[in-house]
């Protein structure tokens, strides 16, 4: 009696393995796949000597204008991932900044922590932001830098429904935590290589070291044979 018990409980056991391995495999296939190597840039190496630099946060009614004159000095054009909340306050700056030639992307609406949030929420931070770009700017932004430069399952999903690309940097310069001047230029100097996007920010609430750190860095670069460009002409670039 004791060896049919045992017979049945193995069966058991291969009917519930069995059950448990077809609904894994159920759960697999209908679970979207992720390519992170394809949809997120660090930096792109390409022979030209190619960078980008990139500003976060804003737009701001002061440093914003500032930055922009000094873009304009070196002729150089440079990516603003915009945050909407800011875009709607200071509608005017950053249709000044499309309209000299720079690229706009996408740094959600209120700049939340994404850890914080879900899916669907992150969704309609992105959404909302790209509606106020467009309605300042008629132009659509594909690019996108998460808060913080989090990533995780929710912001993949997310953004390969919305059809974005992800941009994070390989230089932090660390202006958002009022790095001198000098040494925010010292290590973008010492540090750069063909292909890097520079991260800066252009709203730092007081006593900002951005600009004056650009004007030692930019001409240094310059001479060295580096060439700015927004981050799509980078990322596709050879």
């Amino acid at each position: 009696m004791k060896y049919i018990l045992k017979l049945i409980a193995i069966c058991l056991i291969v009917v519930i393995s069995i059950n448990l391995f077809v609904l894994y495999v159920f759960a697999m296939e209908q679970t979207p796949k992720f390519n992170s190597d394809v949809d997120i840039y660090r930096k792109h190496e390409n022979v030209s000597m190619k960078i980008a630099l990139t500003f976060d946060d804003g737009p701001h009614p002061k440093q914003t204008p500032m930055i922009l004159d000094l873009l304009d000095q070196y002729g150089i054009k440079a990516t603003f991932f915009t945050v909407g909340i800011n875009a709607s306050y200071y509608s005017e700056v950053l249709a000044n900044v499309a309209s000299r030639g720079h690229e706009i992307g996408n740094h959600t609406y209120s700049h939340p922590h994404v850890s914080e949030i879900n899916q669907s929420i992150l969704e309609e931070e992105i959404k909302k932001c790209e509606e106020k770009v467009y309605e300042i700017t008629d132009r659509r932004t594909k690019l996108f830098r998460p808060p913080e430069g989090m990533i995780d399952s929710d912001v993949l999903h997310a953004l390969q429904t919305l059809d974005y690309r992800v941009i994070l940097w390989d230089i932090d310069t660390r202006d958002w935590a009022h790095t001198s001047p000098k040494e925010i230029a010292d290590n973008v100097i010492s540090k750069i290589s063909s292909g890097d996007i520079i991260l800066m920010h252009d709203y730092i609430g007081t006593n900002s070291p951005t600009y004056e750190a650009m004007q030692i860095f930019i001409p240094e670069l310059i001479k060295k044979g580096y060439k700015f460009v927004v981050v799509s002409e980078l990322i596709d670039s050879n």
